[in-house]
């Protein structure tokens, strides 16, 4: 099976179990179970949760064990994108090529919407625990890196950084905290995660560390550049709205070639980490020089 078919498979996984966990119920509320499916089903690479799939495969395990959370990640990663559109925030009208939720929804129930799936993240890995008793303290583990990466020290951290930083320009070393925060953590996230509830070792763990924050910063440099030279029509959202917004980039600090060269670097760097696991580490190297041709 080569790289993109099995990709595919993994990302029909994760949108069948996703229908599943948002199925929409005939309620009084039923209006917030659209909102948040109009967005946690609007398409998307499913990196995060393909990712945490990956390294259990890797391990030797089942991913259908470690899916529960790969799932929660991404319904973190999309209540962030609903309350990264509002208009108190980056006031974005269209995401993946149609209009973002507080257009379709009003922003009242896209803040709700938002809110929601970060709630039933939170629900889709408790129940996972309480599923049964073994491999508890793995999950609660796993389930605490998921909650660190989302929160002040994590994504929601880079997104203040970034609030605070619009309109100047900022140090390098800030720059690379704030997508550290913001981009990295939730990228790093499935990574141990998913390595913690298959019992890697202390030199795996290291070694799945330095890949995923090489890849998480490396998808940041490829998004600031796909903001200059990107089409629009294949990233569905404007291209150039980081100028337009007078953010600092990756691009606007280094320019558009030295960007480049790090994004390369940054690859290569994930691709050597993953040494120690042979032949087993062919789809997650794959992955990282997926991240570097992205279109979108």
């Amino acid at each position: 099976m080569d790289f993109k078919e099995k990709y595919q498979n993994l990302v029909e996984a994760v949108n069948l179990e996703l229908d599943k966990l948002t199925a929409e119920v005939d309620c009084p509320q039923r209006a917030i179970y659209q909102a948040m499916r109009y967005s946690l089903m609007a398409g998307g690479k499913r990196l995060r949760p393909v990712l945490a799939m990956a390294v259990s495969e890797m391990l030797g395990g089942n991913y259908e064990e470690v899916l529960p959370f790969g799932c929660a990640i991404e319904m973190i990663h999309t209540y962030s994108l609903i309350h990264d559109d509002l208009p108190s925030m980056d006031n974005d009208d269209y995401r993946r090529g149609r209009l973002t939720c507080h257009k379709v929804f009003g922003e009242a129930k896209a803040i709700l919407a938002g809110d929601a799936l970060l709630n039933l993240a939170f629900e889709v890995m408790s129940d996972e625990m309480l599923k049964s008793q073994g491999n508890i303290a793995s999950k609660a583990k796993a389930m605490s890196i998921i909650a660190k990466a989302s929160g002040v020290s994590g994504m929601i951290g880079g997104q203040v950084i970034d609030l605070e930083s619009e309109g100047r320009i900022i140090p390098a070393a800030l720059l690379g905290k704030m997508h550290a925060c913001k981009t990295g953590a939730l990228i790093k996230a499935p990574v141990l995660a998913s390595a913690v509830l298959n019992n890697a070792s202390c030199s795996e763990l290291e070694a799945l560390e330095s890949y995923a924050e090489n890849i998480g910063l490396a998808f940041q440099v490829k998004d600031d550049i796909l903001d200059v030279e990107g089409d629009s029509s294949l990233m569905g959202k404007p291209a150039g709205s980081d100028e337009a917004n007078q953010k600092s980039t990756y691009v606007s600090i280094y320019g558009l070639d030295e960007s480049k060269r790090m994004l390369a670097e940054l690859i290569d760097k994930a691709v050597k980490s993953l040494c120690i696991f042979g032949q087993n580490a062919q789809f997650l190297k794959a992955l990282a020089e997926y991240i570097m041709i992205r279109e979108n």
